[in-house]
């Protein structure tokens, strides 16, 4: 096994986590677009004409980033993406926290007002901040087992094994 191969098999288990968190939070807000404008309006940062739009556009982007990650494809532009929407989720959750807001993350459906007692922000913070360090990660090392990515890196290093012998004699 070279020295790479675990840190592939790691990348690889983000990368599909990841992916698994974003098919199952984008379909279920997709599922439940009434109950998604609510959540993201709880958080009171955005102009009431953006809760909508945004309610709108977060489950299909939320989907496209688990589907890239899924199928290995554009892995560290999806994980870059990734980082900047769970970087935001982080604010939107610390800030709620902060401002005694007493809300549903909404993260996978859901959301909007709750009893101050089941808020839940410090359980959600560290999911969220296990999923952006998954998601740094994948910005950082993006090769991973299993991928569209990683199809042109493995015929490149067959290539190259192949004509290493060649290569190796003609030096000599």
């Amino acid at each position: 096994m070279t020295a790479g191969r675990p840190l592939d098999v790691l990348g690889t288990v983000l990368r599909l986590g990841l992916a698994a968190v974003w098919l199952v939070s984008g379909a279920v807000k997709l599922s439940e677009p009434f109950t998604t404008a609510v959540a993201v309006a709880a958080y009171r940062v955005l102009p009431d004409a953006l809760v909508v739009p945004v309610a709108t556009l977060l489950p299909p982007l939320e989907i496209a980033l688990g589907l890239l990650l899924l199928a290995g494809l554009a892995t560290r532009l999806a994980a870059v993406v990734g980082t900047v929407l769970l970087l935001a989720f982080v604010a939107g959750l610390v800030q709620a926290w902060a401002r005694g807001l007493a809300i549903d993350c909404g993260c996978f459906g859901g959301g909007g007002p709750v009893d101050p007692d089941d808020t839940g922000y410090g359980l959600a913070l560290l999911r969220d901040l296990a999923f952006l360090t998954a998601a740094v990660y994948l910005v950082v090392r993006p090769r991973t087992l299993f991928s569209l990515d990683g199809r042109g890196d493995r015929a490149a290093a067959h290539d190259h094994d192949r004509r290493a012998p060649a290569d190796a004699t003609e030096e000599h």
